[in-house]
């Protein structure tokens, strides 16, 4: 079990984690009174969720033998403040070009942290019955913050198909190739290269191409993720393959054995 450590000495060695994370809360609990105060159910149940989230680091660190590095634990923070308060609550997945772009490509980057960090802690383990080579344990963690995008984007389909949301958006194309169009049954797409308008119905939408309904945003934000966890397994095989020496750049972002040494600088 860890040992407690006052307010003050968590300050003292994670100001930065620290003063992020007290605004980040200030601003949460604000919106939840004020959403209290006229009823909004949903700013309530977001703005409680985006706060009971920024917990799970403190709460990692405190049960397992592992250490957030600042940079990381930052990125965190600032990723569910981002995706669940002004994502959701103030449209920025809909005012903001490539927002949901950026936040999928920064959960690839801090799954594969979180799967490199747990394989690496079972490949030191003295106990462990296997070890992996960091070429390897990269490609395995590339793996598991891919599976993790896969299993969200599950669960963005089921959300629209039961709870009729709409998480995977819609995307405007202007040429389709389908087999359904081919009147002869043969397996050969027939091309629509130029689609301006659309109906449905026979009522035109106000949209100019064709509407397709959430494989592009799916596909894309499965890209990014692959896209974001490669970036940090890159900054993770220079750590495992030059380690002992000191990357101060990568340190900000590679998770560590709890030591008394890392508990110390971190």
């Amino acid at each position: 079990m860890k040992k407690r450590t006052s307010v003050f000495d968590e300050f003292k060695k994670h100001k930065l984690t620290y003063i992020v994370a007290v605004i980040l809360r200030l601003v949460l609990v604000a919106s939840i009174v004020l959403a209290a105060l006229r009823s909004d159910w949903e700013t309530i149940f977001y703005s409680a969720l985006a706060l009971l989230l920024c917990t799970l680091p403190a709460v990692v660190e405190r049960k397992f033998p592992v250490v957030f590095p600042v940079g990381l634990e930052v990125t965190i923070l600032l990723f569910i403040f981002a995706a669940n308060f002004l994502g959701e609550l103030r449209s920025f997945y809909l005012l903001v070009p490539h927002w949901d772009t950026m936040l999928h490509t920064i959960n690839g980057f801090i799954s594969a942290a979180v799967g490199f960090s747990l394989l690496d802690l079972i490949n030191r383990n003295n106990r462990s019955k296997f070890s992996l080579s960091p070429l390897y344990l990269c490609i395995v963690s590339v793996c598991f913050s891919t599976t993790i995008g896969v299993v969200w984007e599950f669960f963005e389909y089921f959300m629209d198909c039961f709870v009729h949301t709409d998480m995977q958006k819609d995307t405007i194309i202007s040429g389709i190739y389908s087999v359904m169009l081919n009147e002869t049954g043969v397996n050969k797409p027939v091309s629509i290269p130029e689609i301006y308008d659309m109906a449905i119905n026979g009522e035109m939408l106000p949209v100019t191409g064709y509407l397709d309904i959430g494989l592009h945003d799916t596909m894309k934000d499965l890209i990014v993720t692959f896209i974001g966890a490669s970036l940090f397994n890159a900054l993770g095989y220079i750590y495992l393959a030059s380690r002992g020496k000191r990357h101060k750049l990568l340190e900000l972002f590679i998770p560590q054995a709890d030591t008394e040494e890392n508990s110390a600088t971190h």
